[in-house]
C-alpha cells in the first residue's frame, strides 16, 4: 500500500503560490483601475469647474446688461432685485469653486497657476465690481471697463483649468494604455506561471501515464517541487513501481488463483453430488455407504468408517466401514463415548486429526496402528447443532488436511446428519401414520363388527339354551336373529374393507365424495344428493382422504342408526372450506352423546381425522330432526397441494 505524504508548509504549497499570484495580480490591477477612475473623477469635477467659471462671464455681461436698463428706467425695482439675484448667484459660484463639490462632482485643479489666477478673480469681484454693483457708483463706460478686466480674468482662469484638464486627459490615456500593458503582461506572466506551476507538471504526469498504459511499467517521473504536484508525482512513481512489482508475479499470482478456484470447484461439485446423493431415498446404511465412499474417493482416503451414537448408553455403533481389518472393526464396533480417540472427540463434539506416529497409544488403540494407517482423523454428524455420530478417514501415509478441505468435511457431515435425522422421522411419522390408522381400525372394528359379534354370542348362547330345554319356538325365533345379525356383521366388514381401501386415484374429492354417495345409495336405497359451491385451490391429498373418511363414516351412521329416508352432502369450496352432512333420519339427543363421550367410537374417529387436518368438526341434532355434521377448514389451516 502507498505511504500517504503528509501535508507540505503552507509556503510550499500549490495553493499558497496559486493564490498569492492571483492576489498579487488583483491588488496591481485594482491599483491600476483605481488610479484611472481617480483621474476620470478629477476630470469630471475640473469640466464642471469651468462651466462654472465659464457661467461667469454670462451672468457678468447680464448684470452689465441689467445695471444699463435699470438706469435708463425711472422705475427700476424689479431690476434691482434681479442684479441682487445675480450677485448673490456669482458668490455662490465662487464659493463653490473655492470648496469644490464632491456630490457634483466639482472641483479645481490644485495647481499653484490655477489657485492664483482664482485668488485674483475672486478678489476682483470683491474689492471691485461687486461694490461698484451695490453702491452704483460708477458710469456705464466705467463699469463696462472694469467687467472687460474681470472677464478676462475669468477667461484666463478657464483657459488655465482647460489646460489642467488636457495635462490630466493625456495622463489618464497614458494610465490606460498602461493599464493595457499591464493586463497584457500580468495574463502572459500568470500563463508563463500557470504553465511552469501546472501545465508542466500535468504534461509530465499524462507522458508517464501514456507510457504507462503502453506497457511500459518503468517509467518514472521526475520529482522537481515539493507541492502537491510533487506528491502526486511522487505518488505516481511508488504506484507505477507497485504495478510494475504486481505485474512481474503476475503470473504466480494467476496460477495460485486458478489452483484456489479449482479447489473452491471441486470443493462445490464435491458437496453438490453429496448433497444430491444425500436427498436419494433409501436406508440410513445404504446412506452412509455411499456418503463413505464418495469422501474416500474425493480425499483418496485408504479407510474409513461412519458411527452413530446411542445417548441412551452412551456408546457410539458403527454403521458402515469401508478398508478396514475386521480386528479394527470388531474392537471398535461399539465404542463408548470418552474412549480413545475417537471417543474423546465425540465426548467434546469436536474434530480431530491425529498422526498415529505421535500420539502415545493404549492397549485398545494399538488396532489403528496394527492396520498400518498413518493418519486418522474424526469429524462430527452433526443435526439440529447437536452431534449424532462421526465419521473417520483414514490414511497410510501422512496427510495433512487444509483449512478448506477441514471445513468442507465439516459441512458435509452436516449434510449427513440432517439426512440421517430426516430420515428417522420420516420413519417416526410412518410409524406414527401406522399406528393412527390401526386405532382407527381398531375403533371401527369396535364400533361394527365387535357390537355384532357380541350380539351374536348372547343369541348363540340363547340358542344353546333352547337346544338343551327342547325348546324349539325359542330356537326358531333365535335362528333369524342369528342370520340378522351375521349379515350385518357381513355388511360391516365389507364397509370396513371398502373404507381401508380407499384412496384417491385421478378423480378429484368432488369426484370421490359422489361415487361414495351413488355406492351408498345402491346399497341402501336412500336418496342423496350432492350439491357444490365454488372452486378454490386444491387441496393436498391426505386432506382430501380424511374429508372423504369423514364422508364415509357419516354414511355408516346413518346406515345403522339414522333410518333416513334422504341424505343431503354440500361442499362450499371458497377461501374457506365448508363440508355439511345431513340426513332426514330420526336423530339423537346430544346430551347422551356428550355422556357417552369418548365411548361413542363413530364420533371419535370423525374428530380425530378432523384433527388431523386442522378442521373444525360440530355437530347439531335433535330427536326427529335428524343428524347435521359441519368441516370447517379455514383460510389459515387450509394447505394448497
Amino acid at each position: 500500500m502507498m505511504n500517504v505524504p503528509e501535508l507540505l508548509p503552507a509556503r510550499r504549497r500549490l495553493t499558497v503560490k496559486i493564490v498569492g499570484l492571483l492576489m498579487a495580480f488583483m491588488v496591481l490591477a485594482l491599483c491600476a483601475v483605481g488610479s484611472t477612475l481617480l483621474l476620470s473623477w478629477q476630470l469630471e469635477g475640473g469640466s464642471a469647474a469651468i462651466n462654472d467659471a465659464g457661467s461667469l462671464r454670462m451672468r457678468s455681461y447680464r448684470v452689465l446688461e441689467l445695471v444699463s436698463r435699470a438706469r435708463m428706467t425711472e422705475d427700476a425695482k424689479q431690476l434691482q432685485q434681479r442684479i441682487a439675484t445675480e450677485i448673490s448667484v456669482i458668490d455662490a459660484i465662487f464659493r463653490t469653486l473655492h470648496a469644490g463639490d464632491p456630490i457634483r462632482p466639482l472641483f479645481v485643479p490644485g495647481t499653484e497657476p490655477v489657485l492664483k489666477q482664482l485668488a485674483v478673480t475672486y478678489d476682483t469681484w470683491r474689492s471691485q465690481i461687486r461694490p461698484a454693483l451695490i453702491a452704483d457708483d460708477l458710469s456705464l463706460p466705467q463699469l463696462r471697463d472694469q467687467i472687460e478686466r474681470f472677464v478676462e480674468h475669468i477667461d484666463n482662469e478657464v483657459h488655465l483649468i482647460e489646460h489642467e484638464n488636457s495635462r490630466r486627459t493625456t495622463f489618464l490615456r497614458a494610465s490606460q494604455m498602461g493599464l493595457i500593458a499591464l493586463g497584457v503582461a500580468s495574463t502572459v506572466c500568470v500563463i508563463y506561471l500557470m504553465f511552469l506551476i501546472i501545465i508542466r507538471p500535468v504534461n509530465r504526469l499524462q507522458s508517464g501515464i501514456q507510457a504507462m498504459a503502453n506497457g511500459d511499467l518503468g517509467v518514472r517521473v521526475p520529482v522537481e517541487s515539493q507541492d502537491e504536484f510533487g506528491q502526486l508525482t511522487d505518488g505516481f512513481n511508488q504506484m507505477a513501481a507497485r504495478l510494475q512489482d504486481v505485474y512481474s508475479t503476475l503470473e504466480r499470482r494467476v496460477e495460485e488463483k486458478t489452483l484456489s478456484l479449482a479447489e473452491k470447484n471441486r470443493e462445490l461439485e464435491s458437496l453438490y453430488e453429496m448433497t444430491t446423493f444425500l436427498n436419494r431415498p433409501g436406508s440410513v446404511e445404504e446412506l452412509c455407504r455411499g456418503f463413505l465412499q464418495r469422501v474416500m474417493r474425493i480425499f483418496s482416503a485408504d479407510g474409513g468408517m461412519v458411527r452413530v451414537a446411542d445417548p441412551a448408553n452412551s456408546n457410539l455403533h458403527v454403521v458402515i466401514h469401508e478398508g478396514l481389518s475386521k480386528e479394527l472393526v470388531g474392537q471398535e464396533h461399539c465404542l463408548n463415548i470418552g474412549d480413545c480417540l475417537c471417543g474423546e472427540a465425540a465426548r467434546d463434539g469436536v474434530s480431530a486429526i491425529h498422526d498415529m506416529r505421535k500420539v502415545q497409544l493404549s492397549n485398545r488403540d494399538i488396532n489403528c496402528k496394527k492396520d498400518g494407517f498413518v493418519t486418522v482423523s474424526i469429524f462430527q454428524v452433526m443435526s439440529r447443532h447437536q452431534p449424532i455420530g462421526q465419521f473417520n478417514l483414514h490414511f497410510r501415509q501422512p496427510y495433512a488436511f487444509s483449512p478448506q478441505e477441514i471445513q468442507l468435511l465439516e459441512t458435509v457431515g452436516q449434510h449427513l446428519g440432517v439426512a440421517i435425522d430426516n430420515r428417522r422421522m420420516a420413519a417416526r411419522e410412518r410409524e406414527l401414520a401406522i399406528s393412527r390408522e390401526r386405532n382407527l381400525m381398531a375403533q371401527g372394528l369396535h364400533d361394527s363388527i365387535a357390537q355384532g359379534l357380541t350380539f351374536l354370542n348372547l343369541q348363540a348362547q340363547v340358542l344353546e339354551e333352547g337346544i338343551k330345554r327342547h325348546d324349539w319356538a325359542e330356537v326358531s325365533d333365535t335362528m333369524p336373529l342369528i342370520r340378522a345379525g351375521i349379515q350385518e356383521s357381513y355388511e360391516d366388514v365389507r364397509e370396513l374393507l371398502l373404507n381401508f381401501r380407499t384412496k384417491l386415484g385421478q378423480e378429484t374429492l368432488q369426484d370421490a365424495i359422489r361415487i361414495t354417495l351413488e355406492k351408498f345409495q345402491r346399497q341402501t336405497g336412500v336418496i342423496t344428493d350432492f350439491l357444490q359451491d365454488g372452486f378454490g385451490a386444491p387441496l393436498p391429498p391426505e386432506h382430501q382422504l380424511q374429508l372423504l373418511f369423514i364422508v364415509q363414516e357419516a354414511l355408516s351412521n346413518i346406515r345403522k342408526h339414522a333410518k333416513a329416508q334422504h341424505v343431503t352432502v354440500q361442499l362450499n369450496d371458497a377461501q374457506d372450506l365448508e363440508l355439511i352432512i345431513h340426513d332426514d333420519g330420526c336423530g339423537f339427543d346430544p346430551d347422551v352423546v356428550k355422556a357417552k363421550g369418548e365411548s361413542h367410537v363413530g364420533l371419535s374417529i370423525m374428530r380425530e381425522r378432523a384433527q388431523r387436518i386442522g378442521a373444525l368438526l360440530e355437530l347439531n341434532t335433535r330427536l326427529g330432526q335428524g343428524v347435521t355434521w359441519r368441516v370447517w377448514l379455514s383460510r389459515e389451516q387450509r394447505m394448497a397441494a
